[in-house]
């Protein structure tokens, strides 16, 4: 049977079913019927040619090719009273950008009509559903700190974006412990013991469902914590939602303002009789305040924890000047940290953070990677596997040698920045990249920041009258120059995996057993172990940390003979390196 006789049976089939009467429905009085063109658009969109079922079919009657329903949607043709069809007006919808002043973040107000800007501001909310938050999309956008909220046992002493979302945090940060075996085998094993009973830690950190596991490991070891964020972009407003539920004083939210930002700090710091005695950092922005908002307090602290490049530098320069008046632990040059989550998480989520923000193609791509310590090596690596042409900018001679021999050019940012397409900055410095390094940049050049602080990229030097800011989605803004040039600035310069997308539960499980291990050995040392200084983990806390995921993987090691210790002049049990052995 030819397709044109099965698609005329099947016409005459539609036309029967539609003619039949409905209940409640009035059918409308048989027209006379019009020529088979005549339902057919005058012309093809494009000059392109209809496709062999659209078109007039033999043997088909007129009438089969008329809509039964009367309601006739835009750009259908419409039946006159004389039973010709003429063809409606035809409205051609243009798709105007931001520059023509249109939000594309507005979603459509029919549901089924899905236009391109609906495409893409729901893309830029689902693709980004963990690190944005579920609130992204509320129309609530009181203040938290305007809001009065209880969690379910009548405490109000935290403040989040919404503890309704509770119940959703609560899953994420289940999910996130099957991945993080170290911290659940600690909090296991210590569990009985309470090796921080008594210890009152308040910290800073990006606050997100890897963390909260953290936290409520350090309260099942016997701690009392209180928690801020280190960053207004990364906070997870459900998993902060479900550490206040918890019983956690959690002050956070995503989106924060920086006066925000410095008020949550303080809400934690300055609560009637809760003096704290140690504190875990990021970035060392709660311990510059306690330093100098509350020094009598920070006389008192037994001991500091610092995970960031940001926050160990500025431990050292108050070590330096004398200022520091208790033992600091350095988790971010620890083993454990530098090679697995500065260079594996790394290598993952750059990926990760640019695609959900720019959905590019990395493929060709010409991409100068600021800094080649193990954040720029992971980043590196990644980009080049994408087959990106990748320059490297290194102030130190040996990364720099390192940079060669992986096989990058190693230039001077002023040589490549106007025809580069990325640009990734991950030193720890400021002002990396300056006025003049945007002003020179390409249209549509790429800007982002993988360090901790947003000091890097001078973000400041853009908000000047003569630029104008333009909101794509979330954590992207356009800067566009009086001549129409633009740059895509992502997270306004802060970190871009924790801001703009996640990172690898498991990685953060080996940083996050590094900072639980780290605050226990500082808070149960005997007095005079530690003295006013900063210290690396010693080194055998750093396999301690490894040997506790290698389960994960099935992974068998291989034991020392007795013959063999000796001859190496270990011990069979570890440490296995000296304290100054470079890996």
């Amino acid at each position: 049977m030819s397709v044109q006789v099965v698609t005329a049976k099947m016409a005459e089939v539609e036309m029967k079913d539609a003619t039949k009467e409905k209940p409640n429905d009035v059918v409308p009085a048989a027209a006379p019927a019009a020529p088979i063109n005549a339902a057919l658009p005058s012309e093809p969109d494009n000059n392109t040619a209809l496709s062999p079922l659209s078109q007039p079919v033999k043997g088909v009657p007129a009438s089969a090719m008329k809509r039964s329903d009367p309601a006739q949607r835009p750009g259908d043709g419409a039946a006159s009273p004389e039973g010709a069809v003429s063809e409606a007006p035809r409205t051609v919808k243009k798709i105007q950008f931001a520059d023509q002043k249109r939000e594309f973040n507005k979603r459509p107000t029919k549901i089924g009509r899905r236009s391109l800007s609906r495409s893409i501001s729901q893309s830029s909310t689902d693709s980004y559903s963990s690190a944005a938050s579920y609130t992204d999309s509320s129309d609530d956008e009181t203040s938290p700190r305007d809001k009065q909220q209880k969690n379910s046992k009548g405490s109000s002493d935290f403040c989040v974006k919404n503890i309704k979302q509770a119940e959703f945090g609560r899953r994420e940060i289940e999910i996130a412990e099957q991945e993080m075996p170290a911290l659940m085998a600690l909090r296991k094993r210590a569990q009985g013991e309470k090796p921080l009973a008594g210890a009152k830690i308040v910290g800073c950190t990006h606050i997100t469902a890897q963390t909260a596991v953290l936290i409520e490991t350090l309260g099942a070891l016997g701690a009392q914590c209180r928690w801020a964020a280190c960053n207004i972009y990364s906070t997870l407003n459900e998993v902060a939602a479900a550490l206040a539920e918890s019983g956690v004083p959690v002050f956070s939210w995503k989106g924060e303002s920086e006066d925000d930002f410095w008020w949550c700090i303080d809400r934690c710091v300055n609560v009637e009789g809760w003096q704290p005695n140690m504190i875990l950092d990021d970035g060392g922005d709660l311990t510059h305040w306690i330093y100098k908002k509350y020094p009598n307090m920070f006389k008192k602290i037994k001991g500091i924890v610092e995970e960031s490049v940001t926050g160990v530098h500025r431990l050292y320069q108050l070590s330096k000047a004398g200022k520091l008046c208790v033992p600091a632990m350095n988790v971010n040059d620890s083993v454990t940290k530098q090679k697995f989550d500065n260079l594996y998480c790394c290598r993952e989520s750059i990926l990760d953070g640019l695609k959900r923000t720019t959905d590019m193609m990395f493929g060709g791509k010409q991409v100068v990677v600021c800094g080649y310590g193990e954040v720029g090596k992971g980043c590196c690596a990644a980009l080049k596997a994408m087959g990106s042409i990748v320059y490297v900018t290194e102030i130190d001679p040996i990364c720099a040698l390192q940079a060669c021999m992986d096989g990058f050019r190693l230039v001077k940012l002023n040589e490549v920045i106007r025809q580069v397409d990325i640009v990734i900055t991950c030193t720890g410095n400021k002002n990396v990249v300056t006025r003049e390094h945007l002003d020179r940049m390409k249209n549509g050049c790429i800007v982002c920041n993988m360090g901790h602080s947003n000091t890097e990229i001078d973000v400041a030097s853009l908000r000047t009258p003569e630029l104008t800011w333009e909101r794509v989605r979330s954590q992207v803004d356009h800067v566009i120059w009086p001549d129409g040039k633009r740059i895509v600035l992502l997270a306004e310069g802060r970190l871009l995996n924790l801001s703009c997308s996640t990172v690898p539960t498991f990685v953060l499980s080996i940083t996050a057993t590094t900072q639980a291990l780290a605050l226990i050995e500082l808070y149960n040392a005997p007095e005079g172990r530690y003295k006013q200084d900063v210290y690396l983990l010693p080194k055998k806390m750093d396999e301690y940390v490894a040997s506790l995921h290698l389960p994960t993987f099935d992974a068998h090691l291989t034991e020392l003979s007795d013959e063999q210790a000796k001859y190496l002049g270990l011990n069979k049990n570890g440490p296995f390196k000296p304290n100054y052995y470079r890996y």
